[in-house]
């Protein structure tokens, strides 16, 4: 990738983070250790952003980046701006853990978000929420506190959305999504275990976050359906697309996790956005941006276990922390598609 693209990915990702950092405070961090685990994903690259944004405004932390692989290019002014030690490995490898240190401050959020990839390695993704989450817990110095990436998945089964925070799915160990459904309430469960001793320990149940920050190749419908648009000239669909989801651009999803974090007086959150819309629906308007063919199904070849409606109730998220306005839908796929008209043309 070239010097100028590199640079253009970093500065969408700090404009994000400016947008955050505009709406809360990290000054509470000053002087912490923080680790941040899935470092190189979304949600993790754009955390890295906000405590490079944040240190610019004086709040200095001790930040480990956990990353799988090598963090892309555009993460690494972030990493060199915070002094950011990066651990490279599988956090499922027990000595990787053990290197970890002692923290004052743990965000989660390694995961296999995308269904192709949890149901891929149902072993591995069971992992992650269960043992790997335990062990991060111990990490958490006495008084510490610790935030946990779930998922909406964990809704799976219900019918009625928007669904609350008291409300859990109804699927079994068989369901085909079951490694990662099964995996994410078990680390809600260690979380709140943990809070008995002291730990501030909190679950933020996120709900279809997207925005730049991907790699080339994610398979998560709306980025495959942005990347066929480009690469291809036209969106094929897999089925008739009459589900519905609702997206949270990825710089509300942020701002919620920050707040949940460092303000929330619950244990667990629903973080989403309120852009409701159908799959068929989705690939229009990316198609209209993109001037791409949408393609109708020949069969219905849909994921399995994939919900029909997903839709988070938000009142807890918007009583406390008063989060009200979000990006609209037009606004986020805007910045999406040049993120990864970027991506590509770098590649």
């Amino acid at each position: 990738m070239s010097e100028t693209a590199s640079r253009r990915l970093h500065e969408c990702l700090a404009e994000d983070a400016a947008r955050v950092l505009a709406r809360i405070s990290l000054a509470s961090l000053q002087g912490m250790r923080v680790v941040v685990t899935g470092a190189s994903g979304l949600l993790g690259s754009h955390i890295l952003a906000c405590l490079t944004a944040a240190r610019a405004e004086g709040v200095e932390t001790d930040v480990l980046a956990v990353s799988r692989g090598d963090p892309p290019e555009h993460l690494a002014p972030f990493l060199a701006q915070t002094r950011a030690r990066v651990l490279r490995g599988n956090l499922v490898d027990p000595a990787l853990r053990k290197s970890i240190p002692e923290a004052d401050c743990v965000i989660h959020a390694a995961a296999y978000a995308q269904p192709a990839l949890f149901m891929a390695d149902p072993v591995e993704t069971l992992a992650l929420g269960t043992e790997v989450t335990l062990d991060l817990l111990r990490r958490i110095r006495p008084g510490g506190s610790f935030l946990f990436l779930s998922s909406s998945e964990v809704y799976s089964g219900l019918s009625g959305p928007p669904f609350r925070e008291d409300q859990i799915g109804t699927t079994t160990p068989a369901h085909a999504r079951a490694c990662y459904i099964e995996s994410k309430r078990a680390g809600e469960a260690a979380c709140h275990a943990f809070r008995t001793r002291g730990i501030a320990a909190k679950v933020a149940r996120v709900s279809l976050a997207y925005g730049p920050g991907t790699r080339r190749g994610d398979k998560r419908v709306l980025n495959a359906f942005i990347e066929a648009a480009l690469t291809r000239g036209e969106i094929a669909m897999r089925d008739p697309g009459r589900a519905r989801r609702t997206y949270a651009y990825v710089s509300d999803v942020v701002e919620m996790l920050w707040s949940v974090l460092l303000r929330g007086r619950e244990s667990v959150y629903n973080v989403g956005g309120n852009a409701t819309t159908t799959i068929a629906d989705l690939a229009q308007a990316i198609g209209a941006v993109t001037k791409a063919r949408v393609v109708p199904p020949e069969e219905d070849a849909g994921v399995a276990g994939a919900p029909d409606h997903v839709q988070l109730d938000l009142t807890r998220t918007r009583e406390e922390f008063g989060k009200r306005d979000y990006v609209t839908l037009e606004e986020g796929l805007a910045r999406t598609i040049d993120w990864q008209r970027m991506l590509y043309r770098a590649g």
